[in-house]
């Protein structure tokens, strides 16, 4: 039976990067795969000036407000991409336990992405922005989180 691989994901709204763990909870020095967010630029997400509507009373006429913000609309879609991305690995055994550092806006968003079998697969969970930091740094930043998720369990 061959021991089960880890990966650790680092991610923000701009991009993931996927480390491999190995069975001593230490990284790979380079990442094996990074997905870029590709967002599109703010002229682009919202290139119509919004519409116009009159005042409930009396005669002046405003601006309607975007139903959503179109820059955090461009961050829950990467999320779902990314999480696609995630479930395609689970689904094809390529992985088998995922740790997860990202801010905690994205977390949520990949949570609410996540389905039932990719939740299974998340070992852990990282509430911090550590996409600046170089792999030797996420190695001992999050040592504990890593030897953890690696260790083999009881069934």
């Amino acid at each position: 039976m061959k021991a089960p691989t880890t990966w650790l994901v680092v991610a923000d709204a701009g991009g993931a990067r996927l480390f491999d763990v190995d069975a001593n909870g230490v990284l790979t020095r380079t990442p094996h795969t990074t997905i870029a967010a590709d967002p599109a630029a703010s002229r682009e997400i919202a290139s119509d000036r919004p519409g116009r509507t009159f005042d409930s009373m009396g005669e002046g006429r405003h601006a309607k407000e975007e139903p959503t913000d179109p820059h955090r609309y461009e961050k829950k879609r990467f999320a779902h991409t990314l999480a696609e991305r995630l479930e395609t690995a689970v689904s094809r055994h390529e992985v088998d336990r995922l740790v997860v550092a990202s801010p905690p806006q994205l977390l949520g968003d990949l949570r609410a992405a996540m389905s039932d079998v990719l939740a299974k697969a998340v070992a852990a969970e990282v509430h911090k922005d550590l996409t600046k930091l170089p792999p030797h740094e996420l190695e001992r930043y999050l040592a504990d989180e890593l030897r953890a998720a690696v260790r083999p369990t009881a069934t």
